[in-house]
């Protein structure tokens, strides 16, 4: 419940957590409660065309709570965390004239630390290290890159996709540009140049209950629809904002490197993979509040309140 001490102290609750944990329901009751829109910080939701996929939020769910950064981006846009952080700033800066408390959920790491730390300002790639990259990349493929990366950034190489060879490059170009691992470039060490307060809150299930969520999750993606999904956006496959689980995958399909059963088994595989690398970076955090899922919603929301009021 919003009160008096909230109303002068501007605050953002940051829920996150990985895939499949239980974020959506959460956030949902979480904003009705405190009367406040949701800003998404989950770097695909942001694009047109792949609602089911990344699991966006459904109109009746956006029926009953504003949201932001959902399908605002078409696909063949670039959009990064940086573009992110300016983009939430401005709006959050908007919304707190109105909103003493504002909610931002999503599993997108570095999205949510782009608002809550503030990103460094990157160097230039010079062109002669970008040129080098490819050309190793091309003649190479993908294994060099990811051997690249756990040699030069064994950090970032524990939460980055690592079947994302534009991510990968980046990475590999910035640590040959610096001298130092990509990972130590990404976010200032403090969140006091923010007007307003964080709260960031996790929720947290046993490993083997969060995979089988993400196991059914998936078998209910492709009774949605998936695969009529993947099939519209497969002629823009090449895009950066298609290179993620879920789509790759049905793309090989589609490409006859196997059946559809086995498709969805790698999607199943990869996002459970992906879960466990955002648990690794969400750990190193301890800043968050962890919650246990299990626990009914009630539960959580007066434990979100109590934090609220300290």
């Amino acid at each position: 419940m919003v009160n008096d001490q909230m109303v002068n102290r501007k605050t953002l609750v940051l829920l996150l957590g990985p895939t499949g944990v239980g974020k959506t329901e959460l956030s949902l009751r979480v904003a009705e409660h405190l009367h406040c829109p949701i800003l998404n910080c989950d770097s695909r939701q942001i694009f047109r065309g792949i609602p089911i996929g990344t699991a966006a939020p459904t109109a009746e769910e956006q029926a009953r709570v504003p949201h932001y950064f959902v399908a605002t981006r078409e696909l063949e846009e670039n959009y990064n965390a940086g573009q992110y952080e300016r983009d939430a700033l401005k709006l959050l800066e908007e919304l707190f004239t109105t909103h003493p408390v504002v909610v931002m959920t999503g599993g997108s790491m570095l999205y949510a630390d782009a608002v809550c730390k503030g990103l460094d300002d990157l160097p230039a790639v010079p062109d002669k290290i970008r040129a080098e990259v490819q050309s190793h990349y091309r003649q190479h493929g993908l294994t060099w890159l990811q051997n690249e990366v756990q040699r030069l950034d064994p950090d970032y190489w524990q939460t980055v996709d690592q079947a994302n060879p534009a991510r990968l490059a980046h990475c590999v170009e910035l640590c040959l540009t610096t001298g130092k691992p990509y990972s130590s470039l990404l976010t200032k060490s403090t969140n006091d140049n923010r007007p307003f307060r964080i709260v960031k809150v996790a929720l947290d299930r046993p490993r083997e209950v969060l995979y089988a969520r993400i196991n059914e999750r998936v078998k209910q993606m492709v009774a949605n629809g998936l695969v009529d999904e993947a099939r519209k956006v497969y002629p823009k496959r090449h895009l950066n904002s298609l290179q993620t689980v879920g789509y790759k995958e049905l793309f090989a399909y589609f490409d006859g490197e196997y059946d559809l059963d086995r498709a969805i088994e790698l999607i199943q595989q990869n996002t459970r993979h992906y879960a466990k690398r955002q648990m690794t970076w969400f750990r190193r955090d301890k800043d968050i509040n962890w919650l246990n899922a299990d626990d009914d919603l009630p539960t959580n929301i007066q434990k979100i309140d109590k934090l609220l009021n300290q």
